[in-house]
């Protein structure tokens, strides 16, 4: 298709042989020198021809590639076909199976089985048991353990009725009291004044069982010896 368009078209192919020619005609006529003349201005003319014939060509082949874009678009193959589309049907639902009635067989298989199983009751009671024996070892130790017992240093001013009275008797029956907490310490007899003299004595006692009270109460029992009994120190250990 290419080659009979180019048939067609009026391009001057052979326009150098003819420039050629005419200038060995004019060297032939003319001379070397006006040879010479004639050849520069024929140069001149066979580069005109062929930039000329150069954009004929461009042209030419420009017009032929827009003739061949539009026969291949108008060509049936060219035509774009249109994608096929697929008829798909509707899905259908599926139901979900029916559900079996359990059978009383079942029900019973179903009740005889340990969730729990065996073992873990086993642990349970491993459990039980170390915890148990946890707690009787700790209460051992705590009542092996000596508890913490508080205690008073008290120190008594016991005065007799007079000059006369036995003080030795009086310290002697203050000394007969003996009670559950109670330990008795060293003593001394301090003038009062008019040549009567008073029982000073110390003791030692636990809070929880021996209190001033009752230490003032046992005492002044000993009503021949014992006027009244007075707190003079209290520390506590």
């Amino acid at each position: 298709m290419a080659t009979n368009f180019l048939a067609h078209e009026k391009i001057w192919f052979d326009k150098f042989k003819y420039d050629d020619a005419e200038r060995r005609f004019y060297e032939q006529m003319n001379g070397p020198v006006a040879g010479a003349s004639r050849q520069v201005r024929a140069a001149r003319g066979a580069a005109l021809g062929f930039s000329q014939a150069r954009k004929e060509l461009q042209q030419a082949i420009s017009k032929l590639e827009a003739r061949l874009n539009v026969l291949e678009k108008s060509s049936p193959g060219h035509r774009a076909t249109a994608p096929q589309t697929q008829h798909v049907s509707p899905m259908r639902q599926v139901e979900p199976p029916a559900k079996k009635p359990a059978t009383p067989a079942e029900d019973d298989e179903d009740d005889d089985i340990d969730l729990f199983g065996s073992d873990n009751e086993e642990e349970d009671k491993e459990a039980a048991q170390l915890r148990e024996e946890r707690l009787r070892q700790y209460a051992e130790k705590k009542a092996k353990k000596p508890a913490l017992v508080a205690k008073s240093s008290i120190l008594l001013d016991v005065k007799p009725w007079d000059d006369e009275t036995d003080m030795a008797q009086l310290e002697a029956c203050v000394r007969s009291i003996q009670l559950d907490g109670l330990v008795w310490g060293a003593s001394k007899l301090v003038p009062v004044g008019y040549g009567i003299r008073k029982l000073q004595i110390q003791c030692v006692v636990e809070d929880d069982k021996v209190g001033t009270d009752l230490l003032e109460e046992e005492i002044t029992k000993f009503e021949e010896h014992v006027q009244s009994v007075d707190i003079a120190a209290f520390n506590k250990i």
